[in-house]
């Protein structure tokens, strides 16, 4: 099976459009913060596609997308070492596909993407009930370094 990872164009975005709700009904029950009496969006998936501080990723399998990533430069506040660092997001892979290495594929791509724009720390966030993004992410070099913590007052 070849895996092949590219930078998404904007004829890719109904797909992507997809993959963002799938990730959001994976989500809604793991965080309590999020509405659910209407259809929301985590991301301007169309201008990241057009952004150059972000590269937007997609997997194809048999010219089929299967999987899809973005990674965001962002700016860091002014008591870190580093002035900028890597952010990733929207990491999905197709029920079918899960397992295969496409979100190992999708990581690299977009770390090799950081190194040519000289941004080696990277990010993303994870839920702590989602063990098996945790796994995938680890797997990729990532470790746990913050806890973020809430609490709802009004309940």
């Amino acid at each position: 099976m070849n895996i092949k990872i590219r930078t998404a164009k904007i004829e890719d975005l109904p797909i992507l459009l997809d993959f963002e709700q799938e990730i959001i009904k994976t989500e809604i029950p793991m965080d309590p913060t999020l509405i659910t009496s209407k259809k929301i969006n985590y991301y301007d998936l169309s201008e990241y596609i057009k952004a150059d501080h972000t590269e937007v990723a997609v997997a194809e399998i048999n010219g089929e997308i299967v999987g899809s990533g973005y990674g965001q430069i962002r700016d860091r506040k002014v008591f870190f070492k580093e002035t900028a660092m890597g952010y990733i997001g929207f990491m999905f892979v197709k029920e079918d596909y899960r397992g295969m290495g496409v979100s190992q594929n999708i990581i690299k791509h977009l770390s090799d993407w950081f190194r040519s724009k000289n941004i080696y720390e990277l990010h993303l966030d994870v839920y702590d009930q989602n063990p098996r993004a945790i796994k995938a992410y680890e797997k990729a070099g990532f470790e746990k370094y913050l806890v973020k913590m809430r609490v709802n007052l009004k309940d």
